[in-house]
């Protein structure tokens, strides 16, 4: 293993403990994570019947927080995606930029890895800018951190500011145990969909 490929695995921020701090005073915020392992850090921060955590669609956590944001502008809507899912959907940027959203934030867990397939590098590992992507595709509000202090300021932003907001957020590549949300996408639709939107 080459220094660039250890480098991911000594950052400091471990993405656990992101989600737990992104979401540690969510109130109403509706959160969608994407497939693997941002699904599990938000099932390990407190399973949420707000929380729509992909098992499926690689790539599409963005575009799918994107149509709840337009569906629900009176809402914050956070999308937790990682950077090889992120490098998939790339198309997903222009599109929530021309729809500016005001109330959507989206962040990415970048551990420069492809976690569910043995942990390749992806291509953030080779300088692949993806808050410059987001930048380049009209979002307003652009960042990335890399330790606490980053995060510390960054959290109020991608919580609070007018959007769209893109965050790129430095984890450690490691493996950790699976905390599982429910697993049929019917129960996680019909259960988030009436934690919305009450009896129908």
């Amino acid at each position: 293993m080459d220094a660039d490929e250890k480098r991911s695995e000594a950052y400091p921020l471990r993405r656990r403990d992101v989600a737990r701090a992104l979401l540690r005073d969510r109130g109403g915020l509706l959160v969608v994570a994407g497939l693997g392992s941002c699904a599990w850090d938000i099932t390990a921060a407190g399973d949420d019947p707000l929380n729509f955590p992909l098992w499926g669609a690689m790539g599409g956590a963005p575009a799918i927080g994107l149509g709840l944001a337009l569906a629900r502008p009176d809402r914050r809507v956070l999308v937790i995606t990682g950077d090889g899912e992120m490098l998939m959907g790339l198309g997903s940027l222009a599109t929530i930029a021309i729809k500016a959203p005001r109330n959507l934030a989206v962040v990415v867990f970048d551990n420069e890895r492809y976690g569910e397939t043995g942990m390749q590098q992806t291509h953030t590992a080779h300088g692949a800018d993806l808050p410059g992507v987001a930048k380049a595709s009209g979002f307003p509000v652009t960042g990335q951190a890399g330790d606490q202090g980053g995060l510390d300021a960054a959290i109020p932003v991608i919580l609070e500011a007018p959007g769209p907001v893109f965050f790129n957020i430095k984890v450690r590549a490691e493996d950790l145990d699976f905390v599982l949300p429910p697993k049929e996408g019917v129960i996680l639709k019909q259960r988030f969909r009436q934690a919305l939107l009450g009896e129908t």
